[in-house]
């Protein structure tokens, strides 16, 4: 059996990664939140070795990012570790980044709120959150095919749905995070990063 393979992973990569090297170029650890097939993982951690990169999503999908991890010969890709973000516990201040793609419009609201508390928690002062996918602004989407993108999404499941980014900033204020930056992507794609503020106050771990 082959490793899985996502083409808008094929396709997003080095967009994604011309934005990276500049926001992670002085960053240790990274984790990411749904790894998905391991992709985004390899093909970053080999261009920025000197970065940890710690893998992550629901178990059925830790072999496929395995198999990545391990074709690609990367020492500096960790292993994954189980996370759902509405039942995962987070050690607190452990990570100067944390990453995501393509996961908050395929995730339940309340999963985007846990996220966002996972990433404020995780992350050490001045270190930055960056989420990569489809957003709205002032609850109105900027193309055509983003609306449609999200009405077929809502039919499929009602829990999912493109989020506005007003809302997202105000779920990163309650994290002790402020947004730095937004960067236009392909695809009509955002990615946004956010900073835990240098004077927030500690956060204790999020846990169950």
């Amino acid at each position: 059996m082959g490793k899985p393979y996502a083409s808008a992973s094929a396709r997003n990569a080095a967009p994604i990664l011309c934005v990276l090297r500049r926001e992670l170029g002085d960053r240790a650890m990274v984790f990411e939140i749904g790894s998905g097939t391991g992709q985004h993982a390899v093909t970053f951690a080999a261009a920025m070795p000197g970065i940890s990169w710690q893998t992550s999503d629901l178990a059925q999908s830790h072999d496929g990012i395995c198999a990545w991890i391990e074709e690609s010969g990367c020492g500096n890709v960790l292993p994954p570790i189980e996370f759902d973000v509405l039942s995962a516990s987070a050690p607190a201040a452990a990570y100067d980044a944390v990453f995501s793609a393509n996961t908050a419009h395929i995730m339940s609201y309340d999963a985007v709120c846990r996220m966002f508390a996972l990433a404020g928690s995780m992350l050490s002062p001045g270190g930055v959150f960056c989420l990569y996918g489809p957003f709205s602004r002032g609850n109105r989407f900027s193309t055509e095919s983003n609306a449609a993108f999200d009405a077929s999404l809502r039919a499929r499941n009602p829990a999912m749905g493109i989020r506005d980014l007003d809302g997202l900033e105000a779920l990163a204020g309650e994290s002790g995070m402020v947004r730095k930056r937004v960067y236009a992507m392909p695809a009509n794609n955002l990615l946004v990063v956010w900073s835990r503020e240098q004077n927030a106050s500690k956060m204790s771990p999020i846990s169950d």
